[in-house]
């Protein structure tokens, strides 16, 4: 399995128990949705290698107890800390409406209601305190908050996302 195929799940932050357990920190808002898994994968030394879980559950809400199968010491579990977890493509719940995984979005025309046309996004930045559309628009960088307020629609069929941006948002990168 290639990372390509793959979603960012979370990543392992800590030891939960001198058994070997672990607690994941999960990128998603629904981890209740992730107690039932059997399997994930997780980046060691820059491979994806497939753990087997015995148990997971949820731990004050926001991490997830996992425990391993083969994994029964705290020095396997001192191997695995910091490491990322990933599933495959084909595990991430089909959205709909104006809801979307960045990855899915990759490569969509962006419209303003009022501007028209935008460009193509190329990529979501997600490492500022709001995530931003990377849009190419002949050449020239264009990046518009990801914001529940400016979207409008989205058209998987078309490829399309239709924003409603504030004046002259748009206007200060062309």
């Amino acid at each position: 399995m290639r990372k390509e195929e793959c979603f960012y799940l979370g990543k392992i932050v800590r030891k939960f128990s001198f058994k070997g357990e672990l607690l994941a920190k999960l990128d998603t808002d629904e981890p209740e949705v992730y107690e039932e898994l059997e399997s994930v994968f997780v980046d060691f030394n820059g491979n994806l290698v497939p753990f087997f879980i015995r148990s997971a559950q949820l731990h004050k809400s926001t991490l997830l107890r996992i425990d391993f199968e083969d994994v029964n010491t705290e020095e396997d579990a001192d191997d695995l800390v910091n490491a990322e977890l990933y599933l495959p493509l084909s595990m991430l719940p089909q959205l709909d409406g104006t809801k979307f995984y960045y990855h899915e979005v990759i490569g969509f025309t962006v419209k303003d209601v009022y501007y028209g046309e935008v460009g193509t996004i190329t990529g979501i930045n997600d490492n500022t305190a709001q995530a931003l559309f990377e849009i190419d628009h002949n050449g020239k960088e264009v990046l518009i908050p990801v914001n529940d307020d400016f979207i409008k629609k989205v058209d998987r069929s078309t490829k399309t996302i239709t924003l409603d941006t504030p004046e002259g948002l748009i206007a200060i990168y062309l």
